[in-house]
């Protein structure tokens, strides 16, 4: 009963998962970030979902380091060629 109290007082799991989500995309303030842990602590729900988002973040973030595309001088001409076609109908 007592975790329930907390749990709402403090944070709802609605913004729970908002702070991680901005956290994740951006800096939230030392505030943010205390309720947040301190609801992480709390809330087994939100513990769960917050370790599934740092291990996909992690996966996107590898995933996105390994592929390097280099576009060449051709592609950007025949994109800007098509661009103009398109443009003048």
């Amino acid at each position: 009963m007592l975790r329930k109290i907390l749990h709402i007082m403090f944070l709802p799991c609605s913004e729970a998962t908002l702070l991680m989500e901005k956290r994740n995309a951006q800096s939230i303030s030392s505030k943010e970030n205390r309720k947040l842990n301190l609801h992480i602590l709390i809330c087994k729900w939100c513990k769960a979902y917050n370790k599934k988002l740092q291990f996909l973040d992690q996966v996107f973030k590898k995933t996105l380091s390994q592929k390097k595309t280099e576009i060449n001088e051709s592609e950007i001409q025949d994109f800007k060629n098509k661009m103009i076609e398109k443009l003048n109908f």
